[in-house]
């Protein structure tokens, strides 16, 4: 499609004030091929050049803001759809006895017999792990002990607390803290360390043992 050389000019002119490619194919009813050919020579002043890097600027965070919303909109979704599932399982004591042994299995000591261990920094996860411990089987507080991994900026007081909160563990079955070593080149914010849990009762270690081992070569049977 040929156009006039009025037109041209008038594009070239909008051009100079900082208008993008994209602007003046809407507002000329042209494709962008046929404007970026006509511009391409066009010297952009400071004006011009800032208008235009602002457009770029506010374009990417409109493009950001984008994906962040159609990314909450299928994370609710996968949430609603979580729960539904759940609410089709029937937590059996059984069930929540194997769940406990892959916690203990994936975060936990594998290498001794005389107790159960379990070391981790997510409060979450802890809190799980200590929820499905407590409701499988019988358990003795007492034989609960707790040690927190931290670092030398951390306030020793303030984080034994906060996890004995967590674990419903008293603060005088807290055993001395261990001082990881510390580069000081990144400070995570908020981070509490870690608690490294641990219940004396060598049946039970050995139960949840028995268990995930026996889990596991059925599913690698199942797919063999």
């Amino acid at each position: 499609m040929s156009y006039s050389i009025e037109k041209k000019n008038e594009v070239l002119s909008l051009r100079s004030t900082g208008l993008s490619i994209k602007e003046l194919a809407q507002g000329m009813g042209m494709s962008k091929s046929t404007i970026s050919a006509w511009v391409k020579g066009v010297v952009l002043d400071e004006n011009a050049q800032q208008r235009l890097k602002q457009r770029r600027i506010i374009g990417h965070y409109r493009t950001i803001e984008t994906k962040r919303k159609k990314r909450d909109l299928l994370l609710k979704n996968y949430e609603k759809s979580a729960h539904e599932t759940l609410s089709h399982i029937n937590t059996t004591k059984d069930l929540k006895k194997l769940f406990c042994s892959i916690f203990f299995w994936t975060e936990g000591g594998k290498h001794t017999d005389t107790h159960v261990y379990f070391m981790n920094s997510d409060p979450d996860m802890v809190e799980t792990f200590l929820s499905l411990l407590r409701s499988a089987f019988e358990i003795d507080l007492r034989k609960m002990r707790a040690l927190v991994h931290i670092h030398e900026y951390h306030d020793e007081t303030e984080i034994k607390e906060f996890w004995a909160k967590k674990t419903s563990i008293p603060l005088s079955q807290f055993t001395k803290s261990y001082l990881k070593p510390h580069t000081r080149i990144r400070i995570r914010e908020g981070y509490k360390g870690c608690i490294n849990v641990r219940y004396y009762d060598s049946r039970i270690a050995l139960e949840l043992r028995s268990l995930y081992n026996a889990f596991a070569k059925d599913v690698i049977s199942l797919g063999a």
